[in-house]
This record gives C-alpha cells, structure tokens and sequence, in this order.
C-alpha cells in the first residue's frame, strides 16, 4: 500500500472510532434512540467507504501486480481473494 493511501485510510479510522466513541457517550448520556441509529448508520458508511478505498488500492496495486506478473498462479490467485471478499462485503 503506498504511503499516501496508507495515510489517508489511517485518518478516516481515526474519524471512525471517534465517531464510535461519540454513540457510546450517546447510550450513556441516554440520547434519543433514533439520534443514536442515525450515528450508527453514518459509522456504517464510513466503514463502507474505507472498505471502498482498500479494495480499490488492492486492485490497483495487488491484483494489478499479478496481472503484469504473467504468473497465472498468482492471477488466479488474487482475483480468487477479490472474489471471496467481494461476496462477503456489501460494496
């Protein structure tokens, strides 16, 4: 991963455990539910969106890399990973 990228997804996961620190203040402060599923939700989108970033980086650098490889192994490899990933994530 390079280091721009690897920056930038450090930064969105600090942003996203505040957020998740800030729903447990909620619960605490006992803050109206709907207020709190709605915090959940914009948590939820941001994960989806790192998850987003992280697959596209593996793409562009992984997948990429196997490909211009020539090596059919590590081809079917990584589009094998890609696969598996992708029919258990929601992107």
């Amino acid at each position: 991963m390079n280091d721009k990228v690897k920056a930038a997804i450090r930064k969105r996961f600090n942003r996203i455990e505040g957020q998740v620190r800030g729903l447990a203040t909620m619960v605490a402060d006992d803050r109206y539910c709907i207020d709190i599923v709605t915090q959940i939700s914009a948590v939820q989108a941001a994960l989806q969106r790192a998850e987003e970033e992280l697959l596209r980086e593996h793409v562009s650098h992984c997948v990429e890399g196997a490909i211009k490889s020539g090596n059919k192994g590590e081809q079917r490899k990584k589009i094998t990973e890609l696969m598996q990933v992708l029919s258990r994530s929601k992107v």
